[in-house]
């Protein structure tokens, strides 16, 4: 057991937050905590890190306990690094004690290298420094932090910059980054994937499963928590609920979970009703007063049932349209994405080129900052551009905007509505309110206060008022908790318009769209099939390249010990030691193409559903891979190294 929380309970302005909450993690736990934008996740967080206390009414509740050797790794949604430090300074900084013991090193070889005799008493020093620095792995320094920084999006050119000149993103970045290489056996990580792209997540989530102590992880990235997490704790009206297995069985067990509840919930009312009943029935009559009495106690000490709530607030979108347009809806040829005017102007991307027929649905990709909210605003005729855009006619564009900037801050819920809307009715209106979820005295509060997650629901009430029969959706589940997540997806399934959206959610990338289109700077490639389809194509190229690359050296290598046998004097014991040679390198290059070979099983292993929703079989996979790749290193240098004998 690492940490262990009891009884823990919290209330704000009088409402409580967290209601008895139960929480032992071991040393192997991989934890994901769910639940409605809210209902405490943060929070929770922050109590087991000291940063908040819980409400305690006995001695026996809100017990926040750590065994012995814990080492606690936090990050929030907004953590703060040294701004004048540089990102190298940063990172050494995480191995400041393995510093000084390497400087003792140094130190103790200076006088050991300067002395006519060395004192027992150095030369143990000297030993048992070597040997923790060795078993701390302190050799392989700048390998972590080069590793790390590169899987976190940096290049070796950004080491010398300074932490205040890096965007909020970056620095969040960073502080993953650091937070790695410090290795907590304990690493609490809230809402991790917010804002870094797809090939940093996928390194991210790459890691975290080899990672060797517990995690803790609030996120809304469904897809994240399938691939990470072998548990998965609901925090619903204050309780804590713990699942086994990843979110996707999660999703599975709540279902059957909500079900047996309701039975036992359905149940008791009726055993409540009897007894209600009898009570009511016999509580005058002298022979059985004394029974309904005995009824009547047993009732007042019988623990109530909740009845359950499958999803607090659960929204019911629909998206319709009036009038439907040709087939051929869409058409661009050669556009471009450019930001800025006239000398200032800098071209992000060009060359895209794709079609697109009414009723599909296209998914947009691409590395971050090259432009792509900006090409939904393109498409639209919002912004300039280069090359051609052509849109059938009666198209009816119904636009959701990631920042809801389209929203006057100083309107109420209800008056924005109005004020697009003016024939509907105050009910008309709260009834549509309701639908996707911004119920009660909500309604009445200013858009610019709310969250960003309500926010978002006020703009998917104005698109279904629309009748768009073309979806342009930038982000749309960016500010929103799984259950509305959800929702949304489900109305972007169930409408039979063309839908375009930008997303980093890959788990709607791979539910709603039929074609991926990635955006590069020097143009676009379509991949007909959703975000698994564009990671198999993906994942299979950079796997053909890696074996082209491998087959490169091994020519090199054969050629470089061609030209060494026809130049070498061939003596007796020359061509006795060549042929052992040769023999030996035969033998390595065959050894080679067998690890070839059960690689590229194994790589195509790991793209199946039945292997990475298995935590523990796509770990196992992955370090066979990770032992064949380093074998063949190993053998390719062998090669090289009888090559230049």
């Amino acid at each position: 057991m690492l940490a262990n929380l009891i009884n823990i309970n919290k209330y704000y302005d009088g409402k409580q937050v967290l209601k008895n909450v139960n929480l032992t993690i071991d040393e192997k736990d991989r934890i994901g905590i769910v639940g409605v934008n809210g209902c405490g996740k943060t929070t929770l967080l922050r109590i087991l890190t000291g940063k908040e206390l819980p409400d305690r009414t006995t001695e026996r509740d809100g017990i926040v306990s750590f065994s012995s050797k814990a080492t606690v790794g936090y990050l929030e949604q907004m953590s703060g690094l040294d701004r004048d430090s540089t990102v190298i300074e940063e990172m050494k900084g995480v191995f400041s004690e393995l510093d000084s013991v390497m400087e003792r090193m140094k130190a103790l070889e200076k006088q050991m290298n300067e002395a006519s005799e060395v004192s027992p008493e150095i030369s143990e020093e000297y030993s048992g420094l070597a040997a923790y620095y060795e078993a701390n792995d302190g050799y392989n320094i700048k390998v972590k932090i080069k590793t790390v920084l590169s899987g976190m999006g940096f290049t070796e050119k950004e080491y010398d910059r300074v932490i205040s000149g890096f965007s909020g993103g970056e620095k969040t970045r960073l502080a993953i980054a650091k937070l790695l290489l410090e290795e907590p056996n304990l690493l609490i990580l809230d809402e991790p994937t917010n804002h870094l792209d797809f090939k940093i997540v996928l390194w991210l989530e790459d890691y975290l499963r080899d990672y060797k102590g517990a995690l803790l992880i609030v996120s809304h990235d469904r897809y994240f928590l399938d691939r990470v997490v072998n548990s998965v704790c609901e925090i619903e009206l204050g309780m804590l609920t713990r699942y086994k297995g990843n979110y996707s069985a999660f999703t599975v067990l709540k279902k059957d979970d909500v079900k047996r509840r309701q039975r036992e919930y359905e149940a008791q009312q009726k055993e409540i009703a009897k007894l209600e009943d009898y009570i009511a029935r016999n509580k005058v009559r002298a022979s059985t007063a004394a029974s309904a009495k005995s009824r009547e106690k047993a009732l007042d000490r019988m623990e109530i049932i909740e009845k359950p709530v499958e999803v607090l607030n659960q929204p019911n979108l629909c998206f319709e349209y009036k009038v439907t347009p040709p087939f051929d809806i869409l058409d661009v040829k050669d556009a471009d994405i450019s930001v800025g005017e006239g000398s200032r102007r800098k071209l992000l991307a060009e060359n895209i080129t794709f079609e697109l027929k009414r009723g599909e649905k296209l998914g947009i990709i691409g590395e971050n900052g090259i432009g792509k909210s900006t090409f939904l605003k393109i498409l639209q005729g919002l912004l300039p551009h280069n090359g051609r855009i052509r849109w059938a006619s009666n198209v009816k564009i119904s636009y959701f905007e990631q920042e809801s900037t389209n929203l006057d801050p100083h309107n109420t819920v209800i008056d924005e509505l109005h004020k697009h809307y003016p024939i509907l009715t105050d009910l008309d209106i709260r009834s549509l309110l309701g639908r996707v979820g911004i119920k009660g005295e909500n309604v009445f509060r200013e858009t610019g206060v709310i969250s960003g997650g309500e926010r978002a629901k006020v703009c998917f009430a104005l698109m279904m008022l629309e009748k768009g029969n073309v979806l342009i959706l930038d982000e749309p589940t960016n500010h929103l908790d799984l259950a509305s997540k959800e929702a949304v997806e489900q109305a972007l399934d169930e409408f039979d318009g063309t839908v375009i959206f930008v997303s980093h959610d890959r788990y709607l990338l791979n539910k709603i769209p039929e074609k991926i289109l990635e955006i590069r700077s020097d143009g676009t490639e379509m991949f007909g099939g959703n975000f698994d389809y564009y990671l198999d194509i993906t994942r299979r190229r950079e796997q053909e390249a890696q074996q082209a690359l491998e087959a490169q050296k091994l020519a090199q290598a054969q050629a470089i010990a061609q030209e060494k046998n026809v130049r070498a004097y061939k003596s007796k014991e020359q061509r006795a030691q060549e042929a052992k040679k040769r023999a030996r390198i035969k033998e390595l290059e065959d050894l080679i193409e067998q690890n070839e070979q059960q690689l590229a099983v194994l790589q195509e292993e790991i793209t199946r559903e039945e292997i990475y929703s298995d935590f523990e079989l796509m770990n196992s996979k992955c370090a066979e891979i990770e032992k064949l790749k380093n074998d063949n290193d190993e053998m390719f240098e062998e090669i090289i190294e009888l090559s230049m004998l």
